[in-house]
């Protein structure tokens, strides 16, 4: 979602929703890296259900990472993206898989225009930087810098991560292939069953996710008790697993790390900017030099957000007493994210007056708290808004807009002044001279050998140089130097600009604090006068439908995929008067746009390499009928920020009509291969030949049944749909080809897909907001209001800390802190945001027992601690395999088929690679390749 702060807020705001993630790692023997046996217990002690992928938070880390080295190729981003997937299923090992690939399918045009932003500013600011680069560089070099030679390579553009490339295509054949290698070799994989959405089907990923779960949810077998763990790392998952009403949802994204450092784009040195190099060689820093200015390598560390813990969070927040109708938390959980949409989102532009980071969201909850007793109700219903209601809260808060923005104002300048002072006070306390060499000044306990003396002599003397210098000319602040070096009092030293300690501000004539604020707003934004009463209302309309389309989306679905918000800026909350009786209805029927037609929506002309010909000169010909789509250069409004991508870029908005009536004339000209590419399709779902299903999906293949059929859901873990066959299924005993040349084939297939497609409701079908009957209430984690008054033997709050609430702590006495501190880093903390989640490894690890004995030798207790009695969640409705049991030793893969030719027998598991992936025969000569 469009709000960048907002899951900062949301973890400050309410830190027990975070947990660290406990991750096994893979182990090294001899140079080769064993798999992790994945059908052992969950390490965190939790088993999730069912897990969801939103592909669009796992393929651009991998295609172009920021804390590591980009992958050379193409192929290496597909085993990079294998890799990110065995990690994430590592971590939370479920029974079913589904995969929703959010860039790689058509979205609603209210997302395109989003695309459409981001993508023609990524191009712009691509070629920007490609241009300011070379400019230092030549700037650098006719210096008589030194800079190591340019290296010439191919620029990865990310806007190819967009349906309807051959990337994307690429990608989903590739994922059909890892599917059935899982499926094959993999044991945590025996009874999974995993369901894929690639380019072929239509919506976005997290809420292609989400109508799947709604959908389920709707049928009479589904088990309410159901954990789901989706994985993705934008904030509007957390509102859409809030939207689900499942009591047991978790949400896994990677801890983000701010101010990670990075090395010069033309010297390679760390420490400075590309605007800020000098071209100096770099200076020999120790014994191991060639490794002083690498990237450090570190994999990135995830974490659980609990959304169990957030309802405990706004069950008290939200709770009003006194109220003339009956409290319902599950309506004022929808209320809540309804007013969240206000602070921004994917589809809408954020009210003037409300701001992510000056507490909007706490201000509308407060103003909601007060207004609702005379609403008579609540704003929201199943995904349809109260207009009426709405409005009342909105003219609540345009009657603070006012204060809002001269206390902004008041904020910034408050922030400016501190800043300034903070410089000077840096400026006026820095050493004016550092010595070198053995001089230099050291951190405690870093320096490991001492530095030999070399010329102490020169170095004291400089040092006495400079001492008197800085005496001379701090004589007089408005003295200055004559060339024999005695002061002069003609007149003080002209500052430099870029000595100032004022930045230069972006400026800003709408001016907000000042009386005749609206005026200008309208004025400078939409070039109409503010009295314009029908244009404001026709903002206002729009912008309500925005709201109505958005919640719509968020609980039944895509209620229109042609509508959209046709204007770059929001209007006030004091405009909106007489709402109640807006319109509020979609067109019925509406369809998606093609793939390539997103393509020619979304892309630049910079971009249109990833087009057929004829479509591409359609960017670029003068003579085009759509030229004005793709301007070569546009404007951004700061609106008010400071950094350009904080700002909104002027683009033209694309009129769908004129699009596809160009589009018409060069429709003939795809290929058979293009035209594949620019199809829609629908879902696929693979099993294992250990899975109930899969002898019922063979015998629909033998039996060439052309007609859908319908799962039985005590052979799916209670999944319900229709299964058809497929063109390009993946069947047993066939070659599954392999579409990366450093992977082999799979020729020992046993695995098989079909397609596979959610139940089906009527058009006018409403599904329900509530938590469903039979759902059990997670245990509380928060500390109860009354603790105090009703813990009758006095015992303390002992927080939970993790999934498991009666996970034993380990107690250390102090004999025992003293040994950990010789044998352990003293400054061992938690990097990242989250200092108050549970540390990795620390008392509250799942690996850890209390310590019973002080005569024993505390570093061989920790590398000897075991996992206690895992908890274990609800069972699902359909679980046809015996549960297992926490505490047993697991069998290896191999001996497990020692002993037992019935059970799990991996496929492909001789002659595996190093992550686990099966090789071609000629690759397996060079063992200490990494594939």
């Amino acid at each position: 979602m469009g709000v960048p702060a907002f899951f900062r807020w949301l973890s400050r705001k309410y830190p027990s929703i975070i947990v660290n993630c406990i991750e096994e790692k893979v182990k090294e023997c001899n140079g080769v890296k064993v798999p992790i046996d994945t059908s052992k217990p969950n390490p965190n002690e939790v088993e999730f259900d069912n897990l969801y992928l939103d592909m669009n938070g796992i393929i651009h880390p991998c295609t172009h990472p920021e804390d590591k080295p980009a992958p050379k190729n193409e192929d290496e981003m597909m085993v990079a993206i294998f890799e990110y997937i065995d990690r994430i299923f590592n971590i939370d090992r479920r029974d079913c898989l589904d995969a929703k690939s959010d860039p790689s399918s058509p979205a609603p045009r209210a997302k395109m225009n989003q695309q459409r932003s981001r993508r023609f500013r990524a191009s712009k600011e691509g070629m920007e930087a490609a241009e300011e680069k070379q400019k230092i560089r030549q700037e650098i070099l006719a210096k008589g810098g030194f800079l190591p030679p340019e290296e010439v390579k191919e620029r990865f553009d990310s806007n190819c991560i967009t349906p309807g490339t051959e990337f994307m295509d690429n990608l989903a054949k590739c994922l059909r292939y890892y599917i059935a290698d899982r499926l094959n070799s993999d044991p945590g994989w025996k009874n999974l069953t995993v369901i894929l959405s690639d380019a072929s089907a239509p919506g976005e990923g997290e809420h292609k996710i989400m109508d799947y779960i709604r959908r389920q949810r709707a049928q009479p077998n589904h088990d309410p008790n159901t954990h789901h763990c989706l994985c993705g790392a934008d904030a509007d998952l957390i509102m859409l697993g809030l939207a689900t009403h499942e009591p047991n949802f978790t949400i896994i994204r990677e801890e983000f790390k701010p101010n990670k450092p990075k090395p010069c784009a033309l010297c390679n040195q760390m420490g400075h900017e590309v605007k800020d190099c000098q071209g100096l060689p770099r200076e020999k820093q120790g014994k191991h030099d060639q490794f002083a200015d690498t990237l450090p390598v570190s994999e990135q560390e995830f974490i659980f957000i609990r959304l169990c813990v957030l309802r405990e969070y706004l069950e008290r927040e939200l709770t009003m007493a006194s109220l003339p109708f009956t409290f319902d938390f599950e309506r004022s959980v929808d209320d809540w994210v309804f007013m969240c949409f206000f602070v921004g989102n994917d589809f809408l532009p954020h009210l003037p007056s409300l701001e992510i980071r000056e507490g909007a969201i706490d201000r509308l909850v407060n103003i909601y708290k007060n207004v609702v007793h005379k609403t008579g109700g609540y704003l929201t219903e199943s995904g349809f808004v109260n207009l009426q209601r709405v409005q009342m809260i909105m003219l609540a808060v345009g009657e603070v807009e006012d204060s809002i923005f001269k206390k902004r104002k008041d904020d910034d300048d408050n922030f400016k002044r501190r800043q300034k002072e903070k410089r000077k006070r840096l400026k006026r306390d820095q050493p004016s001279f550092i010595p070198g060499g053995q001089f230099s000044p050291q951190a405690l306990g870093n320096r490991s050998s001492p530095q030999a003396i070399c010329n102490p002599r020169q170095a004291a003397f400089e040092m006495r140089m400079h001492e008197r210098q800085n005496s001379t000319t701090s004589a007089s602040p408005n003295t200055s130097l004559t060339p024999d070096s005695s002061p002069s009092l003609g007149g003080g030293i002209k500052r430099k600009p870029e000595d100032s300690d004022s930045e230069p501000e972006p400026e800003d004539n709408i001016r907000l604090w000042e009386t005749g604020w609206k005026q200008r707003y309208y004025k400078n934004k939409f070039d109409v006068d503010a009295s314009d009463e029908k244009f404001r209302r026709k903002v206002v309309q729009s912008y309500v439908e925005g709201l109505c389309w958005v919640l719509r989306y968020y609980y039944q679905g895509c209620a229109s995929w042609n509508w959209y918000y046709p204007f770059h800026y929001a209007p006030f909350a004091s405009d909106f008067e007489g709402i109640a009786d807006m319109p509020s209805d979609f067109e019925k029927g509406s369809k998606p746009f093609k793939p390539l037609e997103q393509l020619m929506g979304v892309f630049p002309a910079a971009s249109g390499n990833f087009l057929p010909p004829t479509w591409r000169k359609l960017m670029t010909d003068p003579e085009s009928s759509i030229i004005d789509f793709y301007p070569e250069d546009f404007a951004i409004d700061l609106n008010g920020k400071k950094y350009a991508w904080q700002g909104v870029a002027l683009l033209p908005f694309v009129d769908e009509r004129r699009l596809r009536a160009a589009l018409e004339e060069v429709y003939p000209d795809l290929t058979p291969e293009e035209s594949r590419r620019n199809s829609l399709g629908g879902d696929v779902l693979f099993v294992g030949k250990h899975h109930p299903l899969c002898d019922f999906i063979v015998e629909q293949y033998k039996t060439k049944n052309t007609e859908a059929v319908d799962i039985p859901p005590e052979l799916c873990h209670g999944i319900q749909g229709k299964l058809t066959l497929n063109d390009n299924a993946v069947l047993p005993d066939q070659v599954v080809q392999s579409p990366v040349p450093m992977l082999r084939d799979l020729t020992q297939n046993s695995a098989v897909s079909i397609s596979f497609k959610d139940p089906q409701f009527a058009e006018d079908f409403v599904f329900k907001a509530t938590v469903l009957p039979g759902a059990k209430k997670p245990a509380p984690v928060l500390k109860p209001g009354d603790w105090e008054k009703t813990n009758n033997d006095g015992r303390p709050w002992r927080p939970q800390l993790g999934f498991n609430r009666d996970r034993k702590p380990v107690h250390l006495d102090q004999s025992a802190f003293r040994t950990l501190g010789h044998t352990m880093p003293r400054d061992r903390g938690m990097p990242g945001m989250y200092p108050n989640a549970v540390p990795l490894g620390a008392y509250g690890s799942p690996y850890a027992r209390p310590l019973m004995g002080s005569q024993q030798q505390i570093p061989k207790l920790l590398s000897n601690l075991r996992p206690q009695e895992s908890w274990r969640g609800p069972t699902p409705l359909f679980q046809q395999t015996p549960q297992r049991t926490a505490g047993a030793a697991p069998l290896l893969a191999w001996n497990r088929v020692m002993q037992s030719p019935n059970q799990f027998q991996p496929a492909q598991y001789q002659g595996l690679g190093p992550m686990g992936y099966p090789q071609r025969p000629e690759d397996r000569m060079d063992r200490g390749r990494q594939v």
